[in-house]
């Protein structure tokens, strides 16, 4: 399944979040233009394993290849999830959930995209957050906390993303960044790439955010640089629930998030459209 052929669509969807009746709604009438199409998912399918196997595996009925990276929602040991893994354990288990339904994670090898623009390795990441992104006027997570429970705006991943048997979700993101850059440098340096993750690589997005705090759980300072690094041809992500393309350096960052309903009901445009990665258009001069 490596996309041969000039007619394949290299697709992106996240934050499908199928909890919401009409969100699974909308899954459930996503499918692909042709044969050879893949799907980017990243991140926040679900809060409970079931969920999320039936999304993936849906999906992967349908599409020649899904490509799955993780969000903060399917990481949380939810209580209305009889599956009561935590942290490491958990992801690991929906690795393997994913791998029965034949559905690419961010451990197997990166698969090599080889339609409509392509050749690109896409790599579906895993890296978490580490609280680099503090509120103006912080300069320590503890600081960047007490502002945000001074707000009220705290993600619910202090609560439910537990980082077992890591110390801290910034010690397991840190081993999460090694890791990853270890594989991605392992590439070929002639190769282009599409990175998938859930948050961005870089802090840019977070900026139009309506509670600038939340950016503390929206990614790491120590991937500011991968875009260039890795050769990027485009940086998929979610989680912010903007969906917009922005251009950083020259490199396109793909906001694919369908989000809540009471958020995309106030949208113009449809809800759980796909948003197509590769063939790109032109950038608009």
């Amino acid at each position: 399944m490596s996309g041969k052929g000039g007619s394949g669509k290299l697709w992106a969807i996240s934050d499908l979040h199928i909890g919401y009746q009409e969100n699974r709604a909308l899954v459930e009438r996503m499918r692909p233009e042709g044969d050879d199409d893949w799907l980017l998912v990243a991140g926040d399918v679900a809060e409970t394993v079931e969920d999320v196997r039936w999304a993936l595996g849906l999906l992967a009925s349908r599409f020649r290849r899904v490509v799955w990276a993780p969000g903060n929602h399917e990481l949380w040991t939810h209580p209305k999830d009889p599956v009561t893994l935590r942290g490491a354990e958990r992801y690991a288990h929906l690795v393997e959930v994913c791998r029965e339904l034949g559905v690419t994670t961010p451990e197997d090898p990166y698969p090599v995209w080889e339609g409509g623009g392509g050749p690109v390795a896409v790599a579906p990441l895993f890296l978490l957050y580490d609280y680099s992104f503090l509120p103006s006027g912080s300069t320590t997570k503890e600081e960047g906390l007490a502002h945000a429970h001074g707000t009220g705006v705290v993600c619910a991943d202090e609560y439910l993303l537990h980082p077992d048997p890591h110390p801290s979700r910034e010690a397991w993101c840190r081993e999460r960044v090694a890791l990853t850059a270890e594989r991605l440098d392992a590439l070929p340096a002639d190769l282009p790439t599409v990175l998938v993750n859930h948050y961005p690589l870089d802090r840019h997005p977070t900026e139009v955010l309506w509670h600038p705090e939340f950016a503390m759980w929206c990614g790491t300072a120590l991937t500011a640089d991968w875009h260039r690094r890795y050769r990027v041809r485009t940086m998929v992500y979610g989680h912010l629930h903007i969906p917009r393309t922005t251009w950083h350096e020259g490199v396109r960052f793909e906001e694919v998030s369908v989000g809540y309903p009471r958020e995309w009901r106030k949208r113009d445009t449809p809800p759980g459209r796909l948003r197509l990665i590769l063939p790109a258009e032109e950038k608009a001069s």
